[in-house]
């Protein structure tokens, strides 16, 4: 068996999921639309997020690539051919589930080596591919094991070398760190991309959990009843999210309503609440002059001393020091709440306390103007 490599990022498509759409009862008089023309692009090689509330179809979505399920319309593309009618076991793809699915009465090896033993694959490939599985997730130790002898952490380790043990061409995990604690959680997010990276599988990742997202992807699509709001980098998604859904559901954020009065290409300058002007990033949509409603990220304001020139005002209701930094939760004089994140230094002082009255200074080119 050839060794693991680093691969690269690819812009060839892996998974082209093109206009599906799948409609749960769908002959009765309480059918659900879980999914409405749905269509996706998943490079080879990539790290793909499905990021969405309870009840978004992200889970739909990975059940329908994986052969769970079938689209009641469009199709499912696997390298150029439709996958749509194949059941699981014809299908190139693996999936980790959020319990693991491992069996109690197996070691850590004869765990890895079941998938590949149900394939009749020779004895000496097995025993390599279950070598090279256990050196990949650090395991080469507790091969010998029952599963009820290691950790949670460890399990979800066992379930992911087991899932790539046979090469699928596309990986499929559904929200498999939600039973980890946090500490744990954050090494596995870290080990996931490594192991992607390694072994060049695409993997689709679906999860609630915007660090998650973040932390891990390639790209991510966030998506919102049935439907895909945005897809891109964390940083576009971040930075400049397509609507106010997503600028709320990634990450913190604060909404003020403005006037937008001048536009020049991709930059706006609106005029907030307190007659401040400032520079604003215009949303890929065609906006025009007139009331919008401004994002403005709770890192990318400062809480400042009474002054002239500030954006705006208000008043701390509420400090929550979080270590690292402390937020500032603040009624604006307009009416509108605000959070400002500032981060700690070890010999601050503690200036903003509640029912203090303050400034606020926000940074330059930090203001997106939201589509709706």
């Amino acid at each position: 068996m050839s060794p693991m490599r680093t691969a690269e990022l690819s812009t060839e498509v892996a998974v082209d999921v093109r206009a599906v759409t799948k409609v749960f009862g769908a002959q009765t008089d309480q059918s659900v639309t879980a999914l409405d023309q749905v269509s996706v692009s998943i490079n080879q090689n990539e790290f793909f997020t499905l990021l969405g509330p309870s009840g978004c179809g992200k889970t739909t979505l990975l059940r329908l690539v994986a052969g769970f399920d079938h689209p009641t319309e469009g199709a499912i593309l696997l390298d150029g051919d439709d996958i749509s009618p194949l059941p699981p076991h014809q299908r190139p793809v693996n999936t980790v589930f959020q319990n693991y699915a491992l069996f109690p009465h197996m070691t850590v090896a004869q765990n890895i080596a079941f998938g590949l033993e149900m394939q009749k694959r020779p004895k000496a490939e097995i025993d390599d591919t279950v070598s090279e599985m256990l050196t990949m997730v650090h395991m080469d130790q507790l091969k010998d094991r029952f599963i009820s002898q290691i950790s949670g952490g460890q399990q979800q380790r066992v379930a992911l070398a087991r899932a790539l043990a046979p090469r699928p061409k596309v990986l499929l995990l559904d929200e498999p760190l939600s039973a980890l604690d946090l500490k744990l959680r954050k090494e596995m997010q870290l080990e996931l991309k490594r192991l992607q990276h390694e072994t060049g599988i695409t993997f689709i990742f679906v999860t609630h959990d915007q660090e998650e997202a973040l932390t891990m992807s390639d790209r991510v699509a966030v998506m919102r009843d049935g439907s895909i709001h945005q897809v891109g980098s964390p940083v576009e998604i971040y930075n400049h999210p397509s609507n106010r859904f997503v600028a709320d559901f990634i990450g913190e954020s604060n909404f003020i309503e403005a006037q937008l009065i001048s536009i020049n290409e991709q930059m706006g300058k609106v005029c907030l609440p307190r007659g401040a002007e400032l520079s604003a990033t215009l949303p890929a949509q065609t906006v025009v002059a007139g009331p919008v409603t401004v994002m403005i990220r709770p890192e990318h304001a400062t809480l400042t001393s009474r002054k002239d020139d500030a954006h705006l005002r208000g008043t701390v209701n509420n400090t929550v020091y979080f270590g690292t930094d402390t937020h500032y939760y603040l009624t604006l004089d307009s009416g509108e709440d605000f959070v400002v994140r500032q981060q700690n230094r070890r010999n601050d002082a503690d200036q903003f306390r509640a029912g203090s009255l303050v400034d606020i200074s926000i940074s330059e080119n930090a203001t997106q103007v939201l589509a709706d």
